[in-house]
């Protein structure tokens, strides 16, 4: 396997300097023809998926996860909309963000260039093998695709119908590769930058798996850490606002990572907005664990342990907790929270701008459901991931988030005293 992988590398460092070059025409051209092809390879695509399926239901894995393996025939047109969205956008490389004339004369720009070789690691979800791939592809990378054994067949089937577009675009198939293999071996192999030809990995998935990668990476991770989600219904809140807004970002679906997971009412409006919240949740078929001022409320409720408040549950499960404001609000995601999305429902101004910044996270909201938290509703078409980290990039990352820069300097025969 070492063989195999060090080969992986090669390939793709030598594919990432090809599409360093391509027009942008060019891989819009194989974006469109990928997006053909995933249309054209759909009954083959569905198949694989009823496989792992099958395979995921019989090992005993949660609904979470067979949610997030599942695919159908929107599913499937959801993937090549999302590839055509990624076309859409303006290619990224290439573009001066900055330019300035120094007093000798020298114009300096500051231009986007692509990363270079993107590694990325993820679990269950096998939309990802298209979305990584187009993103890396029209920011210029190679990409090197490590996806979840549990959705390993679909994956495949996915993969061939974006190398089938790579191949009638004339642009080599290396752009794009997908691991062979469900060796757990192959990860870590990748976590050493396969003999410096990964310039960048990024994780997507739970905490273990980011954890390791965290752990074990010799080169730079773009983390993507749990989405420990809250909504905090202030004093000045709608009523019928955060029935809609709960609803929708908890039940909507309950297993992506913009999925709320706890629940935080002002102390002020306890007495008419708490009981209406937790029955809406409790009725809707979702697990409610809360604080003692909430299991006063409905006999349902169960009792929440402190490892609830740090959960993501990404079930049909929610914690419920009173707070003493806005403040007190703040402090519980500070400690508690990933850095991921947090939301306020309120109608006063300054306690929503307040709230968006001192909460610390990645994405904030006010009075919109924490669902948004998704590259394709930023209008970047698709996402690899949402990074919590603080470098280079930050929340949903797009097509943009994959390059660098690269300083042009424009003389006319300066030369420094």
């Amino acid at each position: 396997m070492a063989l195999a992988m060090a080969g992986i590398g090669r390939a793709a460092r030598a594919a990432a300097r090809a599409l360093a070059l391509a027009s942008a025409e060019q891989k819009d051209r194989a974006l469109d023809l990928m997006a053909v092809a995933v249309r054209a390879q759909k009954a083959r695509i569905l198949a694989a998926s009823a496989e792992d399926l099958t395979e995921a239901r019989n090992a005993g894995l949660s609904a979470a996860v067979i949610d997030r393996l599942a695919l159908d025939d929107k599913r499937v047109e959801g993937i090549a909309v999302a590839i055509e969205a990624v076309r859409a956008l303006k290619d990224p490389v290439g573009v001066v963000t900055e330019s300035w004339t120094r007093p000798n004369g020298m114009t300096i720009e500051r231009v986007r260039v692509p990363l270079g070789v993107i590694g990325i690691i993820y679990e269950s979800r096998p939309n990802v093998t298209a979305d990584a791939g187009a993103l890396c592809l029209k920011s210029g990378n190679a990409a090197i695709l490590r996806g979840g054994s549990d959705s390993t067949r679909s994956s495949r089937a996915i993969h061939a119908a974006i190398q089938q577009g790579l191949r009638e675009a004339g642009l080599p198939e290396a752009a794009i590769q997908l691991v062979p293999t469900r060796d757990r071996a192959a990860v870590g192999m990748m976590l050493t930058g396969l003999d410096g030809n990964i310039d960048v990995i990024v994780p997507r998935g739970g905490k273990s798996l980011v954890a390791r990668v965290q752990a074990e990476a010799r080169v730079p991770v773009f983390a993507h850490l749990e989405g420990v989600v809250h909504i905090y219904i202030d004093k000045a809140a709608s009523l019928d606002m955060a029935r809609t807004i709960v609803l929708n970002a908890k039940m909507r679906r309950t297993g992506v990572c913009g999925a709320v997971e706890t629940l935080l009412v002002d102390r002020a409006v306890a007495a008419t907005h708490l009981k209406p919240l937790v029955e809406m949740l409790l009725d809707a078929g979702c697990e409610v664990r809360g604080d003692k001022d909430t299991q006063a409320i409905d006999s349902r409720v169960k009792q929440a342990s402190e490892e609830d408040w740090s959960t993501e549950y990404l079930d049909a499960i929610i914690s419920v907790k009173v707070v003493d404001g806005v403040d007190a609000a703040i402090a519980h995601i500070e400690h508690y929270g990933s850095h991921h999305t947090d939301a306020i429902i309120t109608a006063d101004t300054a306690t929503a701008e307040k709230f968006l910044r001192e909460v610390d996270s990645a994405i904030v909201l006010h009075n919109a459901s924490t669902q948004f938290a998704d590259g394709g509703e930023f209008g970047f078409g698709a996402e690899i991931g949402i990074a919590t980290g603080r470098l280079h990039a930050r929340g949903p990352v797009g097509a943009e988030q994959l390059t660098t820069f690269k300083y042009r300097i424009l003389g006319s025969g300066q030369t420094r005293p």
